[in-house]
């Protein structure tokens, strides 16, 4: 047998972190073969595809226990209990604890309320397998009850890490040779708020980057505009080590679609936001989260929305067409067409292609520091993805002068070995 643990991850880097300490619980028990599932429930594909990857492990692995767990499996655990591929349905919570991996014969669904969960455990994990940088999780859950969105029926209320375990984890991560940490969460601009001394995310941040000298890259998850502390606007502006990328929240560009989607930001505030982090890093790059097709959303809305992409100067988007939740208010909305929803998408991709392929572009003739990921493929502290001219161990950074582009990536020639 190739191998003892399975891991099929769909959706956020928090899953993919949390699939790391999954890993950990399965390995460590005395099971001969182990699937585990890993659900997103952030549109209905993402269940679709889900579902799909069960019957294909039961295929594959017919003597296998098959796990289901994740967001998708915390909201409805009574549709993949259904499934007769399924062993086990575990909870977002449940999931975290050794125990359920190591039970023979223990129950078949284990997911209790989420809502009453009030602690997030610092998981301690060695490394990612087959990855170069380390997701850490540093919050969980979210208070917030966006229209469309039904994330917090799947993870919970916002808690947050202790800074001290945070600090910990990175620093066990970077000795152990990772150049890059990724700090993740559901809500990490909402990180503190629900402990004693509630410590923003920027003190953490401050913090981590004080006490692990040795960590070279640090990077943030996905921001909500809302949440940006001074502290963090600080280290925007002095901090080297803190990657000019930043990925936001903003799912739309008309004040219209964002008050109904109930978000905390206006169209005017994401504009001053990019501004500011301009002003103070001239170099940064802005990725963003957009969602086409809203209910009500008008063809001059999506317009709003469009003409942002080139207004605040956003270079790599991640585009969802709407997909309505049962249980959201949004659901109850009048729907745009579907096929409008996936042409709008469509038209927003194109415009994100066109802005990325600028971005690629105007790196040509400059050095950039590469973090090498896989033989002659990397990433630059903006997240461009670089071909170089030569392999180089996974892990590793080198500097590379950028020879040429194309819409999806640039050409690097090292200028030394990788270290």
């Amino acid at each position: 047998m190739a191998e003892r643990v399975k891991i099929i991850t769909f959706g956020c880097r928090l899953n993919a972190y949390e699939s790391e300490v999954m890993r950990g619980h399965a390995e460590a028990s005395e099971h001969p073969e182990t699937v585990v599932v890993n659900t997103c429930a952030v549109t209905s594909e993402a269940e679709r595809q889900a579902r799909q990857a069960i019957r294909k492990a039961r295929r594959e692995h017919p003597e296998a226990r098959i796990i289901v767990t994740g967001c998708a499996a915390q909201i409805d655990p009574a549709r993949f209990a259904a499934m007769p591929e399924v062993d086990q349905v575990l909870g977002n919570a449940e999931k975290l604890t050794p125990a359920p991996f190591a039970e023979l014969g223990g129950p078949r669904v284990l997911v209790n309320d989420i809502m009453s969960v009030r602690e997030t455990a610092g998981h301690l994990i060695a490394g990612f397998e087959g990855r170069t940088r380390a997701f850490v999780q540093v919050q969980q859950g979210c208070d917030h009850r966006c229209t469309f969105c039904i994330i917090p029926f799947g993870r919970g209320p916002s808690r947050s890490v202790a800074v001290s375990a945070v600090v910990d984890q990175v620093r066990a991560l970077a000795r152990s040779g990772y150049r890059e940490v990724v700090l993740s969460g559901v809500d990490i601009a909402s990180y503190g708020l629900d402990l004693p001394e509630r410590p923003r995310l920027g003190f953490m941040v401050r913090r981590l980057l004080a006490e692990v000298p040795e960590l070279v890259r640090l990077r943030l998850s996905s921001l909500d505009p809302a949440g940006f502390d001074e502290d963090l606007w600080r280290l925007i502006a002095e901090e080297p080590r803190l990657m000019p990328h930043l990925h936001l929240s903003l799912q739309a560009g008309d004040d219209l679609i964002l008050k109904r989607m109930k978000r905390r930001h206006t169209r005017a505030e994401v504009l001053a936001l990019t501004a500011r982090a301009r002003s103070l890093r001239p170099d940064i790059a802005f990725g963003a989260d957009l969602i086409a097709g809203f209910p009500t959303e008008t063809e001059e809305a999506f317009a709003n929305t469009l003409a942002l992409v080139e207004q605040a100067g956003l270079t790599w988007l991640h585009v969802f067409p709407y997909s309505p939740r049962p249980e959201t208010p949004a659901a109850r909305m009048p729907e745009v067409a579907p096929a409008l929803r996936k042409d709008r998408a469509a038209r927003l991709r194109a415009a994100g292609d066109a802005a990325s392929a600028r971005f690629l572009a105007a790196l040509v003739g400059s050095e950039a520091e590469v973090l090498v990921e896989q033989d002659e493929r990397g990433r630059t502290r903006h997240f461009a993805e670089v071909r170089l001219d030569r392999p180089a161990p996974a892990g590793t950074l080198t500097r590379a002068l950028i020879t040429g582009a194309n819409d999806h990536h640039v050409f690097g020639t090292m200028m030394r070995e990788a270290a």
